[in-house]
């Protein structure tokens, strides 16, 4: 595959960055940086007053020094949180789209995971609001609500679709549509998921799929989930479909970072998929250029290895393309999101707090477990490596600040 090569020495964020600059900003607030700056302003002490030769008659002054700014919204909450429940913020757990499970309900309520993730075709828009508020309120701790999640792509891969709900086109239809036409169609999908209590919308797919592939590519290509066999449309249509959630009040991630469209296997079913064409530099990472761009709120990691890129690690545990590529090279300090690593075949010989912990020491901060039963296993390897390795601990500390900061941007985040 050919390599970007527009100008010596230009990262793929820059290159992307200038090939999509007509695709125009949706207004929406882009991607923060990876901390937040500080709460704490240094104060000027107060200067002491000329004093005159001739003694004053006036009273003497005395000046009171300035209180210190309070703490951000974010600080607050991150203060309050004890370790175990800023590690839980780091969880997404899937739950049934028709309610909670007693199981599931056991485990949101003794862990209180910071995203819940829905699985299961759902009911009614109506009945999935009723759910996802009881849900809501169960993982709400200290003011801060979870994400609520659902795979709605379109075609094969839509997780709602009961009564209140459009079946959406696969991505294969809407790549036929305007970039303007999608971004209000997506924007319609968007307020029936906001309306249902779902605040984050695990889409839009920036895999480019060559057409010499075609359906062989089984996680895309055989599922019709992808824009086109091209960056340039698969970017445009990525925009849309970000922009129009935007609009609506809704979440995206664009995935799988670094793109599925090379490979044959799908990692839900097989273990061992490797993508051995896709470079570090690869034209194909402009979708995902473009998705930040247009302000998608997280990206999706694969859990596929890409050997021209880091061979010994999972793209999800590899800080090569976490740390180094996607915060590096493309320069995003946003929220960074697994594909699932809770019932996925690629990672079942891997113990699930190690999925967890690799992660996160990788760079990444939200992890998704389709199998609700593995939050206390990664909640609880989570905060041992934090309490044990002093370096583990502030990027967890600055993982969880990520999240915060976007739940309060989205207003999940509550201060008193």
């Amino acid at each position: 595959m050919a390599s970007m090569k527009i100008l010596p020495g230009a990262t793929v964020a820059t290159v992307a960055v200038l090939l999509l600059a007509g695709c125009g900003d949706s207004g929406s607030p882009t991607a923060g940086p990876s901390t937040v700056p500080s709460s704490t302003v240094p104060v000027t002490p107060s200067e002491t007053p000329t004093t005159s030769a001739t003694p004053s008659t006036s009273p003497s002054t005395t000046t009171t020094p300035s209180k210190p700014p309070a703490a951000s919204c974010v600080d607050q909450k991150l203060a309050a949180l004890s370790l175990r429940e800023r590690a839980a913020q780091l969880i997404m757990t899937g739950i049934s789209s028709n309610g909670m499970t007693s199981s599931e309900r056991a485990v949101v309520r003794a862990q209180k995971p910071g995203g819940l993730l829905l699985m299961g075709p759902g009911g009614s828009a109506s009945h999935t609001r009723t759910e996802m508020a009881s849900a809501s309120s169960t993982s709400t701790t200290e003011g801060i609500k979870p994400f609520v999640a659902a795979d709605q792509e379109g075609g094969k891969i839509q997780r709602l679709k009961g009564p209140g709900f459009d079946r959406i086109p696969a991505a294969t239809v809407q790549a036929t549509w305007s970039p303007a036409k999608l971004t209000s169609e997506a924007r319609g999908w968007g307020a029936q998921l906001k309306q249902a209590g779902v605040n984050l919308d695990l889409a839009p797919v920036a895999d480019v799929v060559p057409k010499s592939l075609g359906d062989d590519n089984a996680p895309i290509g055989a599922l019709d989930r992808g824009y086109g066999s091209t960056p340039g449309p698969v970017s445009q249509h990525v925009t849309a479909f970000v922009k129009g959630m935007d609009a609506a009040g809704v979440m995206t991630s664009v995935k799988h970072f670094p793109g599925l469209g090379q490979v044959r296997g799908n990692t839900d079913f097989s273990s061992g998929v490797v993508d051995d064409s896709t470079v570090r530099d690869d034209d194909d990472l402009a979708p995902f250029a473009a998705g930040i761009q247009a302000g998608s709120d997280m990206v999706m990691v694969s859990t596929v290895t890409y050997s021209k890129i880091d061979p010994d690690n999972r793209a999800v545990f590899s800080p090569t393309i976490v740390q180094g590529m996607l915060r590096g090279d493309l320069k995003y300090g946003g929220v960074v999101i697994t594909d699932d690593v809770g019932a996925a075949a690629e990672v079942a010989s891997v113990p699930a707090g190690e999925r967890a912990t690799r992660f996160v020491a990788a760079g990444g901060d939200v992890v998704i477990t389709a199998k609700a039963s593995l939050t206390s296993a990664m909640v609880d390897a989570l905060v041992t490596k934090a309490e044990r390795d002093k370096a583990f601990a502030g990027k967890l500390q600055d993982s969880v600040r990520r999240v915060l900061t976007l739940k309060e941007r989205r207003g999940l985040v509550s201060c008193g």
